[in-house]
């Protein structure tokens, strides 16, 4: 599966402005909504998806980067927004660092093959440093929809 696939271009935010993890997620929530990929109507029920999965287990995984997710039968079709934080948001990860990059991953939940796809795709390029070092580095849509038509020209084929 490919980034480009996923991810809402039109929900990418290259300077996030909140400082803290639920704030963070509404962020990027919110900019699925802009982006018509997530109805206004289901917006506050999606933060409270999100945050109560994250209650459960941070998905802030280290090395600056934070996966939020959830699967949810409101949602039919896949989608991804992207944040960039310049000052860092405390999320609660697993190496008590703050995390600079949020994935935030919405699924189908009639999908779970497809979510699994979908993490793999991610983690797979934010476990590469030097992915997670130009996305950090990133301050436009532009330069986040380059590093990912790079990453996915890179990625096997399936």
């Amino acid at each position: 599966m490919k980034l480009l696939d996923i991810v809402v271009k039109k929900a990418i935010i290259p300077n996030l402005a909140a400082a803290e993890r639920d704030s963070a997620i509404a962020e990027a929530i919110d900019a699925l909504v802009s982006a018509g990929a997530l109805s206004p109507e289901l917006r506050d029920d999606f933060i409270k998806a999100v945050v109560k999965r994250e209650n459960r287990g941070s998905t802030g995984f280290g090395h600056g980067v934070a996966v939020p997710h959830v699967k949810h039968p409101s949602i039919s079709k896949m989608a991804v927004a992207i944040a960039v934080s310049q000052s860092g948001v405390e999320f609660n990860a697993l190496d008590r660092q703050p995390v600079y990059s949020i994935f935030l991953l919405l699924s189908p939940e009639d999908q779970p093959e497809e979510h699994l796809d979908a993490m793999e795709a991610i983690f797979g390029n934010l476990s590469q440093e030097r992915f997670r070092r130009f996305l950090r580095q990133a301050r436009s849509v532009a330069d986040i929809v380059t590093l990912m038509e790079e990453a996915d020209a890179k990625a096997p084929v399936r």
